[in-house]
């Protein structure tokens, strides 16, 4: 139903591999750029690609329909064992519902098997209610509302923080979590 295509930026050669998806990403990016970022974020995209690559990935359907992105940043851990990331994903509006829930489920699953986490949080503002629905149904639960933890549009902003353990995929775990 859905396919990931990882987006690598080589600054060395200043080249992007998957570049043909950046186009929509970008677009996708600022149109819902409000819902991703406070009043202190760097608004530049490339910057925004390069600070994320190689954690970043286009998502498609199975028809390479252009879908949304989702990135992964703020990783903590050490160099042989990730801890946790926060994970940031914008959909385009055809994309909604039944996709969003499937893929969303699907990539959460993939970073535990692939990176080893023990955790992935997500912050969001809390009239963000499509995507705090979104996070529940991929299992994601309600920590805490951080107070005034930001400058949103000029105003202070209270924002939401949810997570989701490994154990919701995997109830034994052997890796000293």
């Amino acid at each position: 139903m859905c396919k990931f295509h990882q987006i690598i930026y080589n600054p060395r050669l200043n080249l992007f591999h998957n570049l043909h998806y950046i186009p929509e990403i970008k677009a996708c990016y600022l149109k819902y750029a409000k819902y991703l970022h406070d009043d202190y974020a760097n608004e530049d995209f490339y910057t925004y690609l390069e600070e994320t690559s190689p954690c970043i990935w286009a998502i498609t359907d199975y028809h390479n329909q252009f879908m949304g992105f989702v990135s992964l940043d703020n990783f903590t851990g050490s160099k042989t064992q990730n801890y946790s990331a926060e994970v940031l994903t914008c959909f385009e509006k055809k994309a909604w519902g039944n996709f969003t829930r499937y893929s969303a489920k699907f990539f959460f699953k993939k970073c535990f098997d692939e990176f080893g986490f023990y955790k992935i949080k997500a912050l969001i503002y809390p009239d963000n209610h499509r995507i705090s629905t979104l996070l529940k149904f991929a299992g994601f639960q309600y920590e805490t509302t951080l107070p005034k933890e930001t400058v949103r549009l000029g105003k202070l902003q209270d924002i939401d923080q949810y997570s989701i353990y490994r154990t919701y995929y995997y109830k034994e775990v052997n890796n000293g979590y």
